[in-house]
């Protein structure tokens, strides 16, 4: 059976129906993680559901001062096969309003600040990217939102009727600022569909894990581009608390409905990714990646 993490809010594990609830800390050679993580089995299935909390329980790091690597390692020292993710994004476009759920399939890297890889000292990864999350998951994540909340017209995010999209491009910003005016103007010229925070590095750590990786973002805002917009935490928060009972039974409709041991590309994305010989590679850096990449040095 696979272990599906979820990387979002803190309390969205509270939603799941999980037994056997249990808190587990790791160590990682990127430092402390940003909270324990809660583990349980789902609704007496078997499957194991790896809860943590992007921010930590009391939400008090940047976007930008986040420990990603830490975060992942962990998850794959948890035996996570698969992460469903959630994000609160600006909409690019007038039909995406508020209370939309949108699956991206795209990302654009706008931060400047950030640890990107695992890799490094000593070993050289070239990791393909093209498709930033894993195909198979958008589609799972997707149908299951929809099953779960969705309809033909937006609402409020309530969870009844949610417009669902499927597909789009994620702008990840460095923040923790929102964008300024010509910033967002810019992005929406580009075509792109939503504006975050948190979507760089994780896709990317996690397709250096081989770990599956999807997310669903929660519209909140419309940026700046849209005349007499203005983005203030309290509408974002508003929003997201909004949107929050749709993606609660969006993810707990893709964990109930994961096909058992689902066998993603990524799952093998190391393979001849490695630019390094073994026996070049420092032995404390071999160490530290052997979680990683093992079966491939």
């Amino acid at each position: 059976m696979s272990t599906i993490g979820f990387i979002g809010g803190s309390g969205i594990y509270e939603a799941l129906p999980l037994n056997d609830v249990r808190e587990v800390e790791y160590d990682t050679p990127y430092g402390e993680p940003s909270d324990a993580i809660t583990i349980g089995e789902f609704a007496d299935t078997g499957t194991e559901v790896a809860f943590l909390p992007r921010h930590g329980s009391n939400h008090g790091v940047s976007p930008t001062d986040l420990p990603y690597r830490a975060n992942m390692y962990a998850l794959k020292r948890a035996g996570v096969t698969h992460v469903f993710a959630s994000n609160a994004v600006g909409s690019l476009k007038e039909e995406l309003e508020p209370g939309t759920l949108v699956v991206p399939d795209q990302i654009y890297d706008r931060t400047k600040h950030r640890d990107l890889s695992f890799y490094g000292d000593g070993v050289v990864v070239h990791q393909p990217f093209a498709d930033p999350y894993s195909p198979e998951l958008v589609d799972h994540l997707t149908e299951a939102a929809e099953s779960a909340v969705g309809g033909d017209e937006g609402s409020d995010g309530d969870g009844d009727d949610t417009k669902v999209v499927k597909g789009g491009t994620y702008v990840c910003i460095e923040g923790p600022q929102y964008s300024t005016r010509a910033e967002s103007e810019f992005y929406k010229s580009q075509g792109w569909d939503l504006v975050g925070m948190t979507a760089i590095p994780e896709a990317k750590l996690a397709r250096e894990a081989e770990i599956a990786y999807a997310t669903i973002a929660g519209v909140t805002d419309y940026d700046v581009w849209k005349e007499d917009s203005e983005v203030t935490l309290e509408e974002v928060l508003e929003n997201a608390e909004r949107n929050q009972k749709a993606i609660k039974a969006a993810v707990e409709e893709a964990v109930r409905t994961l096909p058992d041991d689902l066998e993603c590309d990524v799952h093998t994305a190391l393979e001849g990714t490695v630019n390094t010989p073994t026996e070049a590679i420092p032995e404390n850096t071999r160490e530290r990646v052997e979680p990683l990449l093992g079966d491939y040095l």
